[in-house]
């Protein structure tokens, strides 16, 4: 559908759809540059303010993908006002406020429109230097593969649709998913990276092929060194697997070469779809100490899961 549409160009056009990236950017000055982005979605948890946190936290992600910093937030709404109650919508909102207030930024205002089925989001602008902008295309052979947040909460947003997910489970699930990116974003401009993409509903798999094919390389992921959240590994050997997850296998599959020995629970968890997940990251070898570093000074969790092994049209090769 976006091939039978014009693609934009101006010269102060850094990021824009074309690319595939997380967010468009414009630069404004010199000096400055605009980070744009916008998501919402329909609630993945119960509770109606934490649903406010997850998805506020999922749209911020963006701009700290991108090496930027929120500046400022409009609300996303779709309510069924006449099916819910009004407390509802102000608790997923006050939820999104706390998100935005804790990353620094504003929140400015927003719409809503009357709908069937609620759903809630934020569009997002954030500010970087021109010259500081960290795309998915810089991956180069050699980089090694950082990951900042472990995998499974769409499993487990699953099992917690189904009243299947043990309290523990969820409770972890909830953490990682209003956990901001902002440390990591600026681990990342302190020490300086080749690319980077944030993992959300293509899952890990997806948008590792999405920076691959960007960057022109073969990523190898080791499927043992990928982390896990506690109870999700479970719920998916139960069953609990949602449906974009198989939409993401299905999507990647031609580009990516699972090789013998990788536990097939394993590949569910790398193809599930996340939300608010962890940066994925591409560091030189060069500069990976330093990252870890920087990453460790400022209480982020970071996990080496591979790297960037070879030029190629763009693939995937899981390994044990």
């Amino acid at each position: 559908m976006l091939a039978e549409l014009p693609v934009t160009e101006h010269p102060d056009l850094l990021v824009g759809r074309s690319s595939g990236d997380d967010a468009g950017v414009i630069r404004v000055r010199e000096d400055l540059a605009l980070i744009q982005t916008v998501d919402f979605f329909t609630p993945i948890v119960d509770d109606p303010r934490t649903f406010g946190r997850i998805a506020a936290a999922n749209a911020l992600s963006d701009v700290y993908a991108m090496g930027g910093q929120p500046l400022t937030a409009m609300n996303i709404v779709c309510f069924p006002i006449k099916t819910l109650p009004r407390d509802v919508l102000r608790d997923v909102l006050l939820g999104g406020q706390e998100v935005v207030e804790q990353a620094g930024a504003l929140l400015v205002g927003g719409h809503s429109v009357e709908d069937a089925e609620l759903k809630y989001g934020l569009s997002v602008t954030g500010t970087v230097h021109p010259d500081r902008v960290i795309t998915n295309a810089g991956a180069k052979p050699g980089d090694r593969l950082i990951l900042t947040k472990p995998l499974g909460t769409g499993v487990l947003s699953t099992a917690i649709k189904g009243g299947m997910a043990p309290p523990e489970s969820e409770a972890e699930a909830v953490k990682w998913m209003t956990m901001l990116n902002r440390e990591a974003a600026e681990a990342m401009q302190a020490t300086g990276v080749n690319a980077c993409t944030d993992v959300t509903g293509f899952g890990l798999l997806g948008h590792a092929l999405e920076l691959a094919k960007a960057s022109g390389v073969t990523l190898e992921i080791a499927s043992s060194r990928v982390p896990i959240i506690p109870g999700a590994k479970d719920m998916a050997s139960m069953g609990m697997i949602p449906a974009g997850s198989f939409a993401n296998r299905k999507f990647c599959e031609r580009a990516v070469t699972v090789e013998d020995g990788v536990d097939p629970i394993l590949v569910d968890l790398i193809a599930d779809a996340q939300t608010s997940g962890g940066l994925l990251i591409c560091v030189p070898q060069s500069g990976a100490a330093a990252l870890h570093e920087a990453l460790e000074t400022r209480r982020v969790p970071h996990y080496e899961i591979g790297g960037a092994v070879a030029t190629s049209s763009g693939k995937i090769r899981v390994v044990p």
